[in-house]
C-alpha cells in the first residue's frame, strides 16, 4: 500500500469524510468516519499533511490533530471551491481539500488557541446582547407610540419611557399594556447590566495587555476595537504589509479590470465585517471632531473639503487599519505628526 502523504478532511458534526493521497497526489482512499473514530484514525497514521476548511469547529480539530504530530493547515472555503470538480458531495469536498492544501500559492488561516477563541466569544456575546437590547428598545418604543407616548431617539432616552411604564399613577396606559411593557423594561435593564459587565471585562483586559494598550493610542481605536483585533487577527505577520491587511478587511476598492483598462468599484467588503464596521465607526467619530479643531491633521481637513464625508471615513478607516498592522508587527506606539503629507506614523519606542 502506498504511503499516505496528504489528508483532506471534510468536517461535520457527527460523520466526517477523509480523502487520502500519496506524495504524487494520487488518491489512496476516500471514506467516512464517525466523530468518535476520528482522533483514533489520525493517531495510527504516520505524520502527514492534513487540510481542513476553516470554520467554527476547525480550530479545535486542528489543535487536536496537530498534537498527534501532523502538519495541519486551515484553508478558507472560498479557496477550496475551485478544486471541486463537479457537484456538491462530501467525497468531492474532501478530495478538493486534499488537492488545495498542497498548492504552493495557497493562503492558510492561522490556527487559533482556545484562549483566542474564548476572547472572540466574549465579543460575539456582547454583540448578541446589544442586538437583543436594540430589539427590546424598539419594541418598547413601538408599543408606546401606539398609545401616543413618544420619546426622543437614543438609548439614553429609554429611561424616561421605562419610568412611564412603571408609574402606577399614570392613567394613559391600560393595565394590560403596563403589565406586558414592564416585562420588556425589565429585559432592557437586565441586558444593559449584562453588556456593562462584559464591557468592563474587555476594558480591564485591554489595560493589562501590552498590545491592546498600544492600539488604543490610535485615534478612533478604543478597547472594543483593540480587543477585536487581538481576538480575530491571531497572526498579523501573515499579511505582507498594512495595505494587504486593509484589503483583507474590505476597505479597498473592488477591481473590475481587463484588457489594460483599470476599473475600481466601491469597497469590496471582504474579510471580517466586525472589524471593518468598528474601524469605520471609529473613523467617523474622529471626523466629527475635525471641524473647528486647530490640532486636526491638515491633510484630513483638506480631504474633507473636497470629498464626501463617508468616502473620507472609509479612507481614514483604511489608514487606521494600516497603522494597526504596523504597531502589531513592528512594535512602538502611535504618534500623530499632523504633517500636511497625511502620514500618521507608528514610531518605535
Amino acid at each position: 500500500m502506498k504511503q499516505i502523504s496528504t489528508i483532506g478532511l471534510d468536517l461535520a458534526k457527527n460523520v466526517f469524510q477523509i480523502h487520502g493521497a500519496d506524495a504524487e497526489g494520487a488518491p489512496i482512499f476516500n471514506r467516512k468516519l464517525r466523530r468518535a473514530e476520528l482522533l483514533g484514525f489520525f493517531e495510527k497514521l504516520p505524520p502527514c499533511l492534513v487540510g481542513l476548511e476553516a470554520c467554527g469547529g476547525s480550530h479545535y480539530w486542528a489543535r487536536e490533530i496537530a498534537a498527534l504530530g501532523h502538519d495541519v493547515r486551515l484553508i478558507p472555503p472560498i479557496y477550496v471551491k475551485p478544486f471541486v470538480k463537479r457537484g456538491k458531495t462530501d467525497d468531492a469536498d474532501a478530495e478538493a481539500i486534499s488537492e488545495a492544501v498542497t498548492r504552493k500559492t495557497m493562503r492558510f488561516v492561522p490556527i487559533k488557541s482556545a484562549d483566542q477563541q474564548a476572547a472572540a466569544m466574549v465579543l460575539r456575546t456582547r454583540a448578541l446582547l446589544i442586538r437583543q437590547q436594540t430589539q427590546a428598545i424598539n419594541a418598547l418604543r413601538g408599543h408606546l407610540s401606539e398609545l401616543g407616548v413618544i420619546a426622543a431617539l437614543g438609548t439614553a432616552k429609554v429611561a424616561a419611557l421605562i419610568e412611564i411604564v412603571r408609574d402606577e399613577e399614570d392613567v394613559c396606559l391600560p393595565k394590560a399594556a403596563r403589565l406586558a411593557l414592564a416585562e420588556i423594561a425589565d429585559q432592557i435593564e437586565a441586558l444593559t447590566r449584562q453588556i456593562d459587565k462584559l464591557e468592563r471585562g474587555i476594558v480591564g483586559e485591554a489595560k493589562r495587555d501590552e498590545d491592546m494598550r498600544r492600539l488604543t493610542t490610535i485615534p478612533g481605536v478604543g478597547a472594543i476595537t483593540a480587543a477585536s483585533v487581538k481576538a480575530l487577527i491571531p497572526d498579523p505577520d501573515g499579511f505582507k504589509s498594512g495595505r494587504h491587511f486593509a484589503a483583507w478587511l474590505g476597505l479597498t476598492p473592488k477591481p473590475h479590470s481587463s484588457g489594460g483598462k483599470e476599473r475600481l468599484g466601491g469597497i469590496s467588503k471582504m474579510g471580517n465585517p466586525t472589524l471593518r464596521s468598528l474601524l469605520v465607526c471609529g473613523a467617523t467619530s474622529v471626523l466629527r471632531r475635525v471641524k473647528g479643531n486647530d490640532k486636526a491633521p491638515r491633510w484630513l481637513v483638506a480631504l474633507l473639503a473636497r470629498r464626501p464625508f463617508k468616502v473620507v471615513a472609509i479612507a481614514l478607516a483604511n489608514k487606521m487599519a494600516r497603522i494597526i498592522w504596523a504597531l502589531l508587527t513592528k512594535g512602538g506606539t502611535y504618534r500623530n505628526t499632523g504633517a500636511a503629507s497625511g502620514a500618521a506614523h507608528a514610531c518605535a519606542e
